[in-house]
């Protein structure tokens, strides 16, 4: 799935609220079913690497992705591994959205 927000800041301010913000940015979607876990994330320039683990019930599933921040834009690039089949993307999409969109302002 790939999310991308255009913004108008300077790409270093940008850098800082995600990683300042990380660990909430996939919190919430599912309804509040879904668990994160073993976060990680990296940058290489201006592109952050992540990985975790995210538990809805009994299923456990890997998640990973990239986070591209440009002077006019933020894409984020995630594969929800089988979680993408038990929460609709859109859900997905919507709090991720609304997430960076508030780092935004």
């Amino acid at each position: 799935m790939r999310v991308t927000i255009s913004h108008n800041k300077p790409v270093q301010e940008i850098k800082n609220s995600i990683d300042r913000s990380f660990d909430s940015l996939f919190n919430g979607f599912g309804s509040g079913l879904v668990e994160f876990a073993d976060q990680h994330h990296s940058w290489s320039g201006n592109t952050m690497v992540f990985d975790m683990n995210a538990r809805m019930g009994f299923v456990k599933s890997p998640i990973k992705g990239t986070i591209d921040v440009t002077d006019k834009d933020v894409t984020i690039d995630v594969d929800l591994g089988i979680l993408g089949k038990l929460v609709p993307e859109q859900t997905v999409r919507t709090g991720i959205e609304g997430r960076v969109k508030g780092l935004l302002t």
